[in-house]
Protein backbone atom coordinates (compact mmCIF):
# COMPACT_ATOMS: atom_id res chain seq x y z
CA UNK A 1 0.00 0.00 0.00
CA UNK A 2 1.48 3.33 -1.08
CA UNK A 3 -1.47 5.66 -1.57
CA UNK A 4 -5.01 5.88 -0.22
CA UNK A 5 -7.84 7.99 -1.61
CA UNK A 6 -9.85 9.54 1.21
CA UNK A 7 -13.44 10.61 0.63
CA UNK A 8 -13.84 13.44 3.17
CA UNK A 9 -17.30 14.99 3.42
CA UNK A 10 -17.65 17.96 5.74
CA UNK A 11 -20.79 19.95 6.40
CA UNK A 12 -19.67 22.84 4.19
CA UNK A 13 -17.32 21.22 1.68
CA UNK A 14 -16.44 17.77 0.41
CA UNK A 15 -13.13 16.59 -0.94
CA UNK A 16 -11.32 13.59 -2.29
CA UNK A 17 -7.72 13.61 -1.09
CA UNK A 18 -4.86 11.34 -2.04
CA UNK A 19 -2.58 10.52 0.91
CA UNK A 20 0.92 9.15 0.48
CA UNK A 21 1.19 6.49 3.20
CA UNK A 22 5.01 6.55 3.25
CA UNK A 23 5.29 10.33 3.69
CA UNK A 24 1.90 10.48 5.45
CA UNK A 25 0.77 13.66 3.76
CA UNK A 26 -1.78 14.79 1.22
CA UNK A 27 -0.33 14.90 -2.26
CA UNK A 28 -3.43 15.82 -4.29
CA UNK A 29 -6.93 17.10 -3.51
CA UNK A 30 -10.23 17.76 -5.30
CA UNK A 31 -12.97 19.82 -3.60
CA UNK A 32 -16.64 20.73 -4.07
CA UNK A 33 -19.31 22.49 -2.00
CA UNK A 34 -21.64 20.24 -0.01
CA UNK A 35 -24.96 21.40 -1.43
CA UNK A 36 -28.22 21.41 0.53
CA UNK A 37 -31.38 21.11 -1.61
CA UNK A 38 -34.28 23.06 -0.12
CA UNK A 39 -37.00 21.65 -2.38
CA UNK A 40 -38.84 18.41 -1.69
CA UNK A 41 -39.98 16.79 1.55
CA UNK A 42 -37.39 18.71 3.60
CA UNK A 43 -33.92 20.23 3.17
CA UNK A 44 -31.50 17.46 2.26
CA UNK A 45 -27.99 16.85 0.99
CA UNK A 46 -27.47 16.61 -2.76
CA UNK A 47 -26.27 13.03 -2.66
CA UNK A 48 -26.01 12.55 -6.41
CA UNK A 49 -23.93 15.71 -6.78
CA UNK A 50 -21.54 14.29 -4.19
CA UNK A 51 -21.51 10.88 -5.87
CA UNK A 52 -20.62 12.35 -9.26
CA UNK A 53 -17.89 14.40 -7.60
CA UNK A 54 -16.51 11.35 -5.76
CA UNK A 55 -16.30 9.21 -8.88
CA UNK A 56 -14.79 12.04 -10.92
CA UNK A 57 -12.28 12.84 -8.18
CA UNK A 58 -11.23 9.21 -7.81
CA UNK A 59 -10.74 8.90 -11.56
CA UNK A 60 -8.64 12.09 -11.80
CA UNK A 61 -6.47 11.26 -8.82
CA UNK A 62 -5.87 7.70 -9.98
CA UNK A 63 -4.60 9.01 -13.32
CA UNK A 64 -2.08 11.14 -11.43
CA UNK A 65 -1.06 8.59 -8.75
CA UNK A 66 -2.27 4.98 -8.65
CA UNK A 67 -4.71 4.43 -5.77
CA UNK A 68 -4.19 1.35 -3.58
CA UNK A 69 -7.15 1.68 -1.18
CA UNK A 70 -10.10 3.93 -0.31
CA UNK A 71 -11.10 5.29 3.09
CA UNK A 72 -14.06 7.48 4.06
CA UNK A 73 -14.71 10.14 6.69
CA UNK A 74 -17.78 12.35 7.07
CA UNK A 75 -19.52 14.72 9.42
CA UNK A 76 -21.87 13.21 11.96
CA UNK A 77 -25.55 13.82 12.80
CA UNK A 78 -26.59 12.08 9.60
CA UNK A 79 -28.25 8.76 8.80
CA UNK A 80 -29.18 7.26 5.45
CA UNK A 81 -32.40 5.28 5.00
CA UNK A 82 -32.46 2.67 2.24
CA UNK A 83 -35.37 0.79 0.70
CA UNK A 84 -35.27 -2.98 -0.07
CA UNK A 85 -33.59 -2.27 -3.42
CA UNK A 86 -30.77 -0.38 -1.71
CA UNK A 87 -31.92 3.01 -2.98
CA UNK A 88 -32.80 6.03 -0.84
CA UNK A 89 -36.14 5.52 0.89
CA UNK A 90 -36.06 9.16 2.02
CA UNK A 91 -33.76 12.11 1.21
CA UNK A 92 -30.69 12.41 3.45
CA UNK A 93 -31.87 15.02 5.93
CA UNK A 94 -29.79 18.15 6.56
CA UNK A 95 -29.29 18.20 10.32
CA UNK A 96 -29.83 21.99 10.41
CA UNK A 97 -33.46 21.45 9.38
CA UNK A 98 -35.67 22.41 12.32
CA UNK A 99 -38.51 20.01 11.47
CA UNK A 100 -37.66 17.51 14.24
CA UNK A 101 -38.18 20.30 16.79
CA UNK A 102 -41.94 20.01 16.16
CA UNK A 103 -41.84 16.73 18.09
CA UNK A 104 -39.29 17.87 20.68
CA UNK A 105 -41.54 17.28 23.69
CA UNK A 106 -42.62 13.83 22.53
CA UNK A 107 -39.08 12.84 21.60
CA UNK A 108 -37.81 14.12 24.92
CA UNK A 109 -39.98 11.55 26.67
CA UNK A 110 -38.82 8.74 24.36
CA UNK A 111 -35.06 9.33 24.23
CA UNK A 112 -32.60 7.65 26.62
CA UNK A 113 -31.00 9.56 29.47
CA UNK A 114 -27.69 11.37 29.18
CA UNK A 115 -26.25 8.91 31.69
CA UNK A 116 -26.97 6.05 29.28
CA UNK A 117 -25.77 7.55 26.01
CA UNK A 118 -23.53 10.49 26.87
CA UNK A 119 -25.53 12.27 24.17
CA UNK A 120 -26.96 15.67 25.10
CA UNK A 121 -30.34 16.78 23.80
CA UNK A 122 -29.64 19.04 20.84
CA UNK A 123 -31.91 21.14 18.60
CA UNK A 124 -32.91 20.52 14.99
CA UNK A 125 -31.63 17.19 13.68
CA UNK A 126 -28.37 17.17 15.61
CA UNK A 127 -29.46 13.99 17.39
CA UNK A 128 -29.89 11.29 14.74
CA UNK A 129 -32.49 9.65 16.97
CA UNK A 130 -34.59 12.82 16.72
CA UNK A 131 -34.34 12.71 12.92
CA UNK A 132 -35.54 9.12 12.74
CA UNK A 133 -38.29 9.77 15.29
CA UNK A 134 -39.58 12.71 13.25
CA UNK A 135 -39.29 10.95 9.87
CA UNK A 136 -41.20 7.93 11.14
CA UNK A 137 -44.09 10.07 12.38
CA UNK A 138 -44.15 12.86 9.81
CA UNK A 139 -43.67 10.59 6.79
CA UNK A 140 -45.08 7.19 7.80
CA UNK A 141 -45.65 5.86 4.26
CA UNK A 142 -42.08 6.57 3.19
CA UNK A 143 -40.60 5.37 6.47
CA UNK A 144 -42.51 2.10 6.18
CA UNK A 145 -40.39 1.35 3.09
CA UNK A 146 -37.11 1.61 5.03
CA UNK A 147 -35.22 -1.67 5.02
CA UNK A 148 -31.76 -0.52 6.15
CA UNK A 149 -30.36 2.33 8.23
CA UNK A 150 -26.71 3.35 7.77
CA UNK A 151 -24.52 5.95 9.41
CA UNK A 152 -23.25 8.51 6.93
CA UNK A 153 -19.64 7.49 6.26
CA UNK A 154 -20.80 3.91 5.89
CA UNK A 155 -23.34 4.92 3.25
CA UNK A 156 -20.49 5.96 0.98
CA UNK A 157 -18.52 2.78 1.64
CA UNK A 158 -21.76 0.92 0.82
CA UNK A 159 -22.05 2.79 -2.50
CA UNK A 160 -18.49 1.73 -3.31
CA UNK A 161 -18.73 -1.92 -2.26
CA UNK A 162 -22.39 -2.90 -1.97
CA UNK A 163 -21.75 -3.94 1.67
CA UNK A 164 -24.02 -2.26 4.25
CA UNK A 165 -22.52 -1.51 7.68
CA UNK A 166 -22.66 0.83 10.65
CA UNK A 167 -19.65 1.91 12.70
CA UNK A 168 -18.80 2.84 16.30
CA UNK A 169 -17.51 6.42 15.98
CA UNK A 170 -20.46 7.37 13.78
CA UNK A 171 -23.00 5.76 16.13
CA UNK A 172 -21.31 7.28 19.17
CA UNK A 173 -21.38 10.96 18.21
CA UNK A 174 -24.45 12.56 19.90
CA UNK A 175 -26.90 10.28 18.10
CA UNK A 176 -28.88 8.95 21.11
CA UNK A 177 -28.44 5.55 19.43
CA UNK A 178 -25.40 4.13 21.28
CA UNK A 179 -24.53 3.21 24.87
CA UNK A 180 -20.75 3.84 25.17
CA UNK A 181 -20.37 2.01 28.49
CA UNK A 182 -22.19 -1.12 27.33
CA UNK A 183 -20.72 -0.82 23.80
CA UNK A 184 -24.15 -1.62 22.39
CA UNK A 185 -27.17 0.08 20.86
CA UNK A 186 -29.16 2.26 23.24
CA UNK A 187 -32.61 1.36 24.52
CA UNK A 188 -34.11 3.81 21.99
CA UNK A 189 -33.47 1.40 19.10
CA UNK A 190 -35.56 -1.43 20.47
CA UNK A 191 -38.23 0.82 21.94
CA UNK A 192 -38.89 2.41 18.55
CA UNK A 193 -38.82 -0.86 16.62
CA UNK A 194 -35.70 0.00 14.66
CA UNK A 195 -33.44 -2.91 15.70
CA UNK A 196 -33.93 -4.95 12.53
CA UNK A 197 -33.22 -1.91 10.34
CA UNK A 198 -29.67 -1.20 11.46
CA UNK A 199 -26.93 -2.81 9.40
CA UNK A 200 -24.21 -4.77 11.28
CA UNK A 201 -21.68 -2.74 13.26
CA UNK A 202 -18.06 -2.94 12.10
CA UNK A 203 -14.82 -1.24 13.15
CA UNK A 204 -13.70 1.87 11.28
CA UNK A 205 -10.59 0.20 9.88
CA UNK A 206 -12.24 -3.01 8.72
CA UNK A 207 -11.93 -3.63 5.00
CA UNK A 208 -15.60 -4.34 4.31
CA UNK A 209 -15.26 -5.17 0.63
CA UNK A 210 -13.78 -4.31 -2.72
CA UNK A 211 -14.68 -1.66 -5.28
CA UNK A 212 -17.59 -2.85 -7.40
CA UNK A 213 -16.67 -3.76 -11.00
CA UNK A 214 -18.96 -1.15 -12.66
CA UNK A 215 -17.36 1.59 -10.54
CA UNK A 216 -13.90 0.30 -11.37
CA UNK A 217 -14.77 0.50 -15.05
CA UNK A 218 -16.14 4.04 -14.63
CA UNK A 219 -13.11 5.37 -12.74
CA UNK A 220 -10.23 3.31 -14.07
CA UNK A 221 -9.46 1.99 -10.58
CA UNK A 222 -8.84 -1.75 -10.08
CA UNK A 223 -11.89 -3.89 -9.46
CA UNK A 224 -11.90 -5.16 -5.89
CA UNK A 225 -9.78 -2.24 -4.60
CA UNK A 226 -9.96 -2.44 -0.75
CA UNK A 227 -12.47 -0.06 0.88
CA UNK A 228 -12.39 0.66 4.62
CA UNK A 229 -15.58 0.91 6.65
CA UNK A 230 -14.98 4.60 7.45
CA UNK A 231 -14.90 6.97 10.42
CA UNK A 232 -16.62 10.06 11.89
CA UNK A 233 -14.55 13.15 11.07
CA UNK A 234 -13.76 14.37 14.60
CA UNK A 235 -12.54 10.93 15.52
CA UNK A 236 -10.49 10.85 12.34
CA UNK A 237 -8.67 13.94 13.61
CA UNK A 238 -8.14 12.24 16.97
CA UNK A 239 -6.89 8.90 15.63
CA UNK A 240 -3.25 9.74 14.67
CA UNK A 241 -2.71 11.22 18.13
CA UNK A 242 -4.49 8.35 19.84
CA UNK A 243 -2.08 5.94 18.15
CA UNK A 244 1.13 7.92 18.72
CA UNK A 245 0.82 10.45 21.58
CA UNK A 246 1.24 9.90 25.32
CA UNK A 247 -1.68 10.88 27.53
CA UNK A 248 -2.98 13.24 28.74
CA UNK A 249 -3.70 15.41 25.72
CA UNK A 250 -6.61 16.93 23.87
CA UNK A 251 -7.37 17.45 20.20
CA UNK A 252 -9.23 20.46 18.83
CA UNK A 253 -10.68 19.56 15.43
CA UNK A 254 -11.71 22.73 13.59
CA UNK A 255 -14.08 23.04 10.66
CA UNK A 256 -17.72 24.05 10.49
CA UNK A 257 -17.79 22.62 14.00
CA UNK A 258 -14.97 22.97 16.49
CA UNK A 259 -14.89 19.66 18.36
CA UNK A 260 -12.71 19.14 21.42
CA UNK A 261 -11.79 15.64 22.62
CA UNK A 262 -9.96 15.01 25.90
CA UNK A 263 -7.88 11.86 26.33
CA UNK A 264 -6.62 10.94 29.80
CA UNK A 265 -7.81 14.17 31.39
CA UNK A 266 -9.44 14.90 34.74
CA UNK A 267 -12.61 13.11 35.73
CA UNK A 268 -15.41 15.66 35.51
CA UNK A 269 -19.18 15.49 35.39
CA UNK A 270 -20.25 16.56 31.92
CA UNK A 271 -22.95 19.21 31.64
CA UNK A 272 -25.39 18.17 28.92
CA UNK A 273 -26.88 21.70 28.82
CA UNK A 274 -23.55 23.10 27.57
CA UNK A 275 -22.99 20.85 24.55
CA UNK A 276 -20.63 18.44 26.24
CA UNK A 277 -20.98 14.80 25.33
CA UNK A 278 -19.29 11.43 25.03
CA UNK A 279 -17.83 10.49 21.67
CA UNK A 280 -16.64 6.98 20.93
CA UNK A 281 -13.15 6.71 19.45
CA UNK A 282 -12.00 4.32 16.76
CA UNK A 283 -10.89 1.81 19.40
CA UNK A 284 -14.42 1.75 20.83
CA UNK A 285 -13.62 3.75 23.97
CA UNK A 286 -15.61 6.73 25.32
CA UNK A 287 -13.98 10.18 25.02
CA UNK A 288 -15.27 13.30 26.86
CA UNK A 289 -15.98 15.92 24.22
CA UNK A 290 -17.44 19.37 23.65
CA UNK A 291 -18.33 21.41 20.59
CA UNK A 292 -19.43 24.73 19.18
CA UNK A 293 -19.97 26.00 15.66
CA UNK A 294 -16.68 27.86 15.40
CA UNK A 295 -16.10 27.55 11.67
CA UNK A 296 -19.63 28.71 10.96
CA UNK A 297 -19.10 31.64 13.33
CA UNK A 298 -15.87 32.59 11.54
CA UNK A 299 -17.64 32.59 8.17
CA UNK A 300 -20.52 34.68 9.51
CA UNK A 301 -18.27 37.22 11.24
CA UNK A 302 -15.22 37.42 8.98
CA UNK A 303 -16.27 35.82 5.70
CA UNK A 304 -14.72 33.16 3.54
CA UNK A 305 -11.95 35.45 2.26
CA UNK A 306 -10.37 36.82 5.46
CA UNK A 307 -7.88 39.69 5.40
CA UNK A 308 -4.21 38.99 6.14
CA UNK A 309 -3.35 38.64 9.82
CA UNK A 310 -1.80 41.73 11.32
CA UNK A 311 0.25 42.00 14.52
CA UNK A 312 -0.65 45.70 14.83
CA UNK A 313 -4.37 44.91 14.43
CA UNK A 314 -4.12 42.23 17.10
CA UNK A 315 -2.32 44.70 19.37
CA UNK A 316 -5.03 47.34 18.95
CA UNK A 317 -7.83 44.88 19.74
CA UNK A 318 -5.99 43.87 22.89
CA UNK A 319 -5.09 47.42 23.90
CA UNK A 320 -8.63 48.76 23.37
CA UNK A 321 -10.20 45.72 25.04
CA UNK A 322 -12.52 44.79 22.18
CA UNK A 323 -14.32 41.55 22.98
CA UNK A 324 -16.99 39.46 21.35
CA UNK A 325 -19.11 37.63 23.90
CA UNK A 326 -20.99 34.40 23.04
CA UNK A 327 -22.65 32.97 21.09
CA UNK A 328 -22.45 32.94 17.30
CA UNK A 329 -24.54 31.19 16.15
CA UNK A 330 -26.82 30.54 19.10
CA UNK A 331 -28.45 27.33 20.21
CA UNK A 332 -25.36 25.17 20.78
CA UNK A 333 -21.93 25.30 22.38
CA UNK A 334 -21.06 26.14 26.00
CA UNK A 335 -23.36 29.19 26.09
CA UNK A 336 -26.36 28.00 24.05
CA UNK A 337 -28.87 30.58 25.32
CA UNK A 338 -26.65 33.66 25.19
CA UNK A 339 -27.02 36.11 22.34
CA UNK A 340 -23.72 37.52 21.10
CA UNK A 341 -22.64 41.09 21.72
CA UNK A 342 -19.57 43.25 21.34
CA UNK A 343 -18.16 45.16 24.29
CA UNK A 344 -17.45 48.07 21.98
CA UNK A 345 -18.69 49.35 18.64
CA UNK A 346 -17.75 46.74 16.07
CA UNK A 347 -18.08 49.37 13.34
CA UNK A 348 -14.83 50.88 14.62
CA UNK A 349 -12.91 47.72 13.75
CA UNK A 350 -11.03 47.51 10.46
CA UNK A 351 -11.16 44.06 8.78
CA UNK A 352 -7.79 42.88 10.20
CA UNK A 353 -8.87 44.01 13.68
CA UNK A 354 -12.18 42.22 13.32
CA UNK A 355 -10.27 39.09 12.33
CA UNK A 356 -8.14 39.35 15.48
CA UNK A 357 -11.13 39.95 17.78
CA UNK A 358 -13.07 37.04 16.31
CA UNK A 359 -9.99 34.80 16.59
CA UNK A 360 -9.66 35.72 20.27
CA UNK A 361 -13.33 34.90 20.79
CA UNK A 362 -13.01 31.50 19.13
CA UNK A 363 -9.92 30.68 21.20
CA UNK A 364 -11.70 31.58 24.42
CA UNK A 365 -14.75 29.53 23.46
CA UNK A 366 -12.33 26.64 22.85
CA UNK A 367 -10.67 27.12 26.23
CA UNK A 368 -14.08 27.13 27.93
CA UNK A 369 -15.00 23.85 26.27
CA UNK A 370 -11.68 22.24 27.18
CA UNK A 371 -12.23 23.16 30.82
CA UNK A 372 -15.75 21.67 30.76
CA UNK A 373 -14.41 18.25 29.66
CA UNK A 374 -11.47 18.12 32.08
CA UNK A 375 -8.78 18.41 29.41
CA UNK A 376 -5.17 18.46 30.62
CA UNK A 377 -1.78 18.26 28.93
CA UNK A 378 -0.93 19.31 25.40
CA UNK A 379 -3.59 20.83 23.12
CA UNK A 380 -3.32 19.83 19.46
CA UNK A 381 -5.18 22.04 16.98
CA UNK A 382 -6.22 20.46 13.68
CA UNK A 383 -7.83 22.05 10.65
CA UNK A 384 -8.08 25.69 9.47
CA UNK A 385 -7.57 27.29 12.90
CA UNK A 386 -4.13 25.65 13.14
CA UNK A 387 -2.89 28.41 10.80
CA UNK A 388 -4.47 31.26 12.82
CA UNK A 389 -1.74 32.72 15.05
CA UNK A 390 -4.10 35.02 16.99
CA UNK A 391 -6.28 32.03 17.84
CA UNK A 392 -3.31 29.90 18.91
CA UNK A 393 -1.77 32.71 20.97
CA UNK A 394 -4.96 33.42 22.90
CA UNK A 395 -5.66 29.70 23.39
CA UNK A 396 -2.21 29.28 24.96
CA UNK A 397 -2.76 32.33 27.16
CA UNK A 398 -6.20 31.18 28.32
CA UNK A 399 -5.19 27.58 29.14
CA UNK A 400 -1.59 27.97 30.26
CA UNK A 401 -0.75 24.72 28.49
CA UNK A 402 1.34 23.87 25.41
CA UNK A 403 -0.52 24.40 22.14
CA UNK A 404 0.52 22.47 19.04
CA UNK A 405 -0.62 23.12 15.49
CA UNK A 406 -0.83 20.46 12.79
CA UNK A 407 1.22 21.59 9.81
CA UNK A 408 0.62 18.54 7.62
CA UNK A 409 -2.88 19.20 6.35
CA UNK A 410 -5.55 21.86 6.11
CA UNK A 411 -7.78 19.34 7.88
CA UNK A 412 -6.74 16.51 10.12
CA UNK A 413 -9.66 14.40 8.96
CA UNK A 414 -8.17 13.08 5.72
CA UNK A 415 -4.92 12.00 7.35
CA UNK A 416 -6.87 10.45 10.21
CA UNK A 417 -8.96 8.43 7.80
CA UNK A 418 -5.75 7.32 6.07
CA UNK A 419 -4.62 5.82 9.41
CA UNK A 420 -7.27 3.16 8.91
CA UNK A 421 -5.27 1.65 6.05
CA UNK A 422 -2.64 -0.93 6.99
CA UNK A 423 0.92 0.22 6.46
CA UNK A 424 0.43 3.94 7.08
CA UNK A 425 3.53 5.53 8.62
CA UNK A 426 1.64 7.74 11.02
CA UNK A 427 3.03 11.10 12.05
CA UNK A 428 0.98 13.96 13.34
CA UNK A 429 2.87 16.99 12.05
CA UNK A 430 1.93 18.77 15.27
CA UNK A 431 4.45 21.48 16.08
CA UNK A 432 4.57 23.54 19.26
CA UNK A 433 3.28 27.07 18.81
CA UNK A 434 6.23 29.06 20.10
CA UNK A 435 5.36 32.66 19.21
CA UNK A 436 5.50 35.08 22.12
CA UNK A 437 2.38 35.77 24.16
CA UNK A 438 2.25 39.49 24.98
CA UNK A 439 1.93 40.49 28.61
CA UNK A 440 -1.70 40.95 29.57
CA UNK A 441 -3.22 38.31 27.27
CA UNK A 442 -3.93 36.14 30.31
CA UNK A 443 -5.78 39.06 31.92
CA UNK A 444 -7.77 39.57 28.69
CA UNK A 445 -8.76 35.92 28.76
CA UNK A 446 -9.83 36.02 32.39
CA UNK A 447 -11.88 39.17 31.83
CA UNK A 448 -13.60 37.58 28.81
CA UNK A 449 -14.39 34.50 30.88
CA UNK A 450 -15.98 36.61 33.65
CA UNK A 451 -18.00 38.71 31.21
CA UNK A 452 -19.10 35.69 29.17
CA UNK A 453 -20.31 33.84 32.26
CA UNK A 454 -22.21 36.89 33.53
CA UNK A 455 -23.67 37.58 30.10
CA UNK A 456 -24.82 34.01 29.68
CA UNK A 457 -26.35 33.92 33.16
CA UNK A 458 -28.30 37.09 32.57
CA UNK A 459 -29.19 36.23 28.95
CA UNK A 460 -29.41 39.94 28.29
CA UNK A 461 -29.99 41.71 24.99
CA UNK A 462 -27.94 44.85 24.45
CA UNK A 463 -26.76 47.17 21.70
CA UNK A 464 -24.36 45.84 19.06
CA UNK A 465 -26.02 42.43 18.96
CA UNK A 466 -25.24 40.16 16.07
CA UNK A 467 -28.34 39.15 14.22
Amino acid sequence: MKTVAVIDIGKTNAKVALVDLERFEEIAVRKTPNIVVEAGLYPHFDIEHLWRFILGGLAELHREHPVDAISVTTHGATAVLLDPAGELALPVLDYEFAGPDALAEEYGRARPTFSETGSARLPMGLNVGAQLFWQQRALPEQFAKVATILTYAQYWSYRLTGVATNELTSLGCHTDLWNPKAKAFSTLIEAQGWTRLFAPVRKAGDVIGGLLPPLAAATGLPSGLPVCCGIHDSNASLLPHLLTRRTPFSVVSTGTWVVMLAVGGKQVELDETRDTLINVNALGDPVPSARFMGGRAFSMLVGDDPPPASASAEARVFAEGYMLLPSVPGGSGPFPSARARWTGDEADLAPPERLAAVSFHLALMTATCLDLIGATGEIVVEGPFAANSAYLRMLAAATGRPVLANSLSSTGTSLGAACLVAGARIRTGAEVFSEAIPEGYVDYARKWQRLAAAHAAASVTVDHQIE
